[in-house]
């Protein structure tokens, strides 16, 4: 037994001196690759969620946990059926809950909301920028390039908040997608296999029409009518990270975990979950119904008060304090996605 065992323990010290001899000179002196440091905390479940976003909790149109935060329509009565052959009577409920984390930097497998930790795969991907000055015809321009990360996080169901509620989300953590290892996310011509809808949207009349998507989604609610606008942050097209128009990195940063929201609606990976036909299971939803989420910034300053602490998508990003996001060690940003849930609880 023994002999086995220092056996293993030489192969394994073999394979990590072969690796460090073969490694390249940038990994092997332990130097972090790519444009800058990476930087970010682990979410506190306690200290750094707005717990207040969870409400208003309904039954059927009642608030029974009334809220100053907009609400989605719930299903008018308070009764609801489910089930095959026979139905099963339930109760309709709706509330809002904590289900998922995403990531969003210039850094090329940067992960703020685990750490800030950088992880290398030892082959080059692409960096990003923000606030890229560039010079077209005479005329300035400012872009932005995003890589983003979407992680499963049902937050509720881990901490048992609510025990013996099938209506939560029964999953583990898991890191769920990644744009560096995605082609579309890295180029707005193969971004078009996604939404080809989006000729459709280029002109100046319908790019001009998300000024009130703005403007309601910053006073209440955001326009599901205009499902290719992200209200004051700008256009939901193309489904990446490059953004066109970047006034700042917490309204950049903001639009691209958006979009990626949108992006794997679309592939499917992303389903409905409110309204009457939510009630007895999700379901598909291609075209991206806004008004289902949520976002609260985490990192790299968490915001856990307010109504801008977890606004809807398209809203204003000038309301909230200033400060929330910062040069060097601020630029890493992290969300915490709140998604509406209506349920027949059986």
């Amino acid at each position: 037994m023994r002999s086995r065992l220092l056996a293993l323990l030489l192969g394994f010290a073999s394979l990590f001196m072969a690796a460090s001899v073969l490694a390249p000179p940038v990994l092997a002196q332990g130097l972090p690759s790519g444009p800058g440091r990476c930087s970010g905390s682990f979410v506190n479940p306690v200290t750094d969620v707005c717990w207040g976003c969870m409400f208003p909790l309904s039954l059927g149109s009642l608030k029974i946990w009334p809220s100053s935060r907009a609400d989605t329509d719930n299903p008018d009565l308070p009764i609801c059926a489910c089930g095959t052959p026979v139905p099963r009577i339930g109760l309709a409920i709706g509330f809002w809950e904590p289900v998922r984390l995403i990531d969003v930097s210039t850094k090329p497998w940067c992960f703020p909301n685990l750490g800030g930790i950088k992880l290398d795969p030892g082959f080059p991907i692409g960096n990003g920028y923000a606030s890229d000055g560039a010079q077209l015809g005479g005329q300035s321009q400012r872009t932005a390039k995003y890589h983003v990360h979407y992680y499963i996080y049902p937050l509720l169901y881990w901490l048992e908040v609510v025990t013996d509620f099938l209506c939560l989300e029964a999953s583990s953590f898991d890191v769920a997608y990644m744009s560096e290892i995605d082609p579309l996310w890295q180029d707005d011509e193969l971004a078009s296999l996604l939404n080809p809808e989006a000729a459709l949207f280029t002109s100046v009349i319908a790019q001009a029409a998300c000024s009130a998507d703005c403007i309601s989604a910053s006073a209440r609610f955001t326009m599901d009518e205009q499902f290719w606008c992200s209200g004051c942050q700008g256009s939901m097209y193309p489904m990446n990270g490059n953004v066109g128009a970047n006034i700042g990195i917490k309204q950049s940063a903001r639009l691209a975990a958006e979009r990626m929201v949108y992006k794997l609606h679309r592939q499917g990976l992303a389903w409905g979950t409110s309204g009457s036909k939510a009630l007895c299971s999700k379901y598909i939803m291609p075209i991206l119904k806004k008004s289902q989420y949520r976002m609260q910034q985490v990192n790299p300053t968490p915001m856990v008060s307010g109504r801008e602490a977890c606004s809807p998508i398209g809203a204003t990003t000038i309301l909230p304090k200033s400060g929330q996001v910062y040069p060097v060690k601020g630029e890493d940003v992290g969300f915490l996605l709140w998604r509406k849930r209506n349920c027949c609880m059986l």
